[in-house]
């Protein structure tokens, strides 16, 4: 689903008349994790959360994260719900064997960087992970999932967004309050420029790092033709604008769209006759077939932290050389 343009607006009449089925939902996500019998797995655990719905830049940091700790020489596996896909798990993301119907999209992306398990249920996909050598797991959200114990919790927020409306769903983006998010966190990390004063309103509470994201590579050469069906596909229009790319046109889609063989050939004809190259994310180019694949141009990101030495000191107790 795409956000709904009213979380982002406190004063929306929608937002008030909706607001005491938030109020329940918060309530329920309260007492859900008041009433968890949390599993301690013997390896540390990392969870890379969020506040809201989608959007937040959550699985690019998760990748980054990753990348970070197997250069820190630990084993680091990624846990993943498997949001999208067919399969209850626990199962371990072979991408030769598994599509995004299967396990979903961000674990065939993160896959990647780690190996990486999908498991409804996150403490057996825990188990499943330490039993196969994993020493240290990264899990893709979960903030809100009480079955496991987090040695260390990490809320993501965009910085442009925020927390929205400050409602919770469905009167708002919000998972859950935001005082019980940060009380349960360790860090808060602001992707993209922040225009909502998180880190100046947070800073007395929570330790906050800032970043951002960039192509990697720079953009290509000439007018591109971008579609996205992320959590906020404006951010990805944002990311190609802020790096000088010549953007001809762009679509913007669902948040794991499936996208069907008809609404590609349009795309490719829209990019055709205005001459531009056709562009997607990452995430967007592993849920197409393998013809599709090698007719539109997957244009990855690197995460680029505002304080490369904050992000050092908060995994160095994580890393064998810490």
């Amino acid at each position: 689903m795409k956000s709904p343009a009213f979380w982002e607006n406190p004063g929306s009449p929608l937002g008030w008349l909706l607001a005491p089925l938030g109020w329940a939902y918060a309530g329920t996500t309260a007492w859900r994790l008041a009433h968890g019998r949390p599993w301690k797995a013997p390896v540390p655990v990392i969870c890379v959360g969020n506040l809201t719905a989608g959007g937040a830049g959550k699985t690019p940091i998760v990748r980054d994260l990753a990348r970070r700790l197997k250069a820190g020489g630990r084993n680091v596996g990624i846990l993943s719900r498997g949001y999208g896909g067919t399969e209850q798990g626990p199962l371990k993301v072979d991408p030769a064997r598994h599509g995004a119907r299967m396990v979903g999209d961000e674990p065939l992306l993160l896959a990647r960087d780690a190996p990486c398990w999908i498991a409804r249920d996150r403490a057996a996909g825990a188990k499943a992970m330490v039993a196969d050598g994993i020493d240290i797991i990264v899990m893709d959200d979960g903030l809100q999932n009480p079955s496991l114990i987090k040695d260390l919790s990490i809320i993501v927020v965009d910085g442009a967004t925020g927390f929205g409306n400050g409602r919770a769903i469905p009167a708002g983006p919000l998972r859950e309050a935001v005082e019980a998010g940060i009380r349960r966190a360790d860090t808060l990390i602001v992707t993209g420029d922040d225009r909502t004063g998180l880190p100046g309103n947070l800073s007395n509470k929570i330790r906050t790092l800032q970043a951002s994201v960039s192509i990697q590579g720079g953009v290509p050469a000439g007018p591109l033709f971008a579609f996205a069906g992320i959590g906020r596909p404006e951010k990805f229009r944002a990311t190609l604008s802020g790096a000088g790319a010549n953007i001809a046109g762009f679509d913007a889609f669902a948040d794991h769209h499936a996208y069907s063989a008809a609404e590609l050939s349009g795309l490719e004809s829209r990019a055709r006759a205005l001459r531009a190259e056709l562009v997607t994310t990452e995430k967007d180019w592993v849920r197409l077939n393998a013809e599709w694949r090698s007719r539109i141009k997957a244009l990855a990101i690197d995460v680029v932290w505002r304080d490369e030495a904050g992000i050092t000191a908060l995994l160095e107790r994580f890393t064998r050389h810490g």
